[in-house]
């Protein structure tokens, strides 16, 4: 897989859009699929050329990570539950809101993380969705202090995003919305729900999808990891 890495997020509705993603797959050929809200139990072992790394597996509504063997190799795996909200603690849709996943490129023999997130629904606060993408940021890193991370994923997050980018930045992260809005149900809640957050990483582009039977779009983000040098020189600022 040396060189660019195309990674899939997609937030299923309910497990509603799981019909789609052999065609999804077929049609992007990406090298990493994330899903949110996906019924785990019922979700194939392969997706394509894509095999299952890991899921969660305490949730109603889960997390899951594809990839693509014949390039990579999962060598370590982390589901973590994050603070609740309300919402979560009486009607427990999720326990774990972040499945991270260490893979090694078989071409390069170098190792990266990429996880697949799902914040708080938007009826907790703002501030409460910062502190999981920070203490989301902070587990993935045990699974490589140091190494590049991506995590993709529905932040849950409409508006304030620059706030949310400043927050993010001074923990030697950057945020990338895709080029166009990923949610469309509810006319006041239209906007950028899914994006990506990163380190190590040269993100290329965050495109929005067309949309299927889930009220979010898939986002299809290409990347290629920075230099060890640079890697290394971004880590030690962190």
């Amino acid at each position: 897989m040396a060189g660019e890495m195309k990674v899939i997020s997609y937030n299923l509705r309910k497990h509603r859009a799981v019909v789609e993603l052999e065609q999804l797959v077929a049609a992007h050929d990406p090298d990493i699929l994330c899903l949110q809200e996906a019924e785990t139990l019922a979700l194939p072992a392969r997706v394509g050329e894509l095999v299952l790394a890991q899921s969660t597996t305490r949730n109603r509504l889960g997390l899951a990570v594809y990839y693509r063997a014949s390039t990579l190799r999962p060598t370590a795996v982390r589901a973590v539950a994050l603070k609740k909200s309300m919402h979560d603690r009486v009607l427990r849709p999720a326990h774990e809101r972040l499945v991270g996943v260490r893979f090694r490129d078989r071409a390069s023999e170098r190792d990266f993380i990429v996880a697949s997130f799902h914040a708080a629904p938007l009826t907790a606060l703002n501030s409460l969705r910062r502190h999981q993408i920070r203490s989301a940021l902070l587990e993935l890193q045990l699974l490589g202090p140091g190494l590049p991370t991506l995590m993709v994923g529905d932040y849950n997050y409409p508006i304030f995003k620059d706030n949310l980018s400043e927050k993010v930045r001074d923990h030697g992260y950057e945020l990338t919305l895709s080029d166009a809005r990923t949610y469309t149900r509810y006319k006041f809640f239209r906007g950028h729900y899914d994006f990506a957050t990163s380190a190590g990483f040269r993100i290329d582009t965050v495109s929005t999808l067309p949309q299927g039977v889930s009220d979010h779009l898939p986002i299809l983000i290409t990347a290629e990891m920075e230099t060890p040098e640079r890697v290394a020189r971004v880590a030690s600022a962190m």
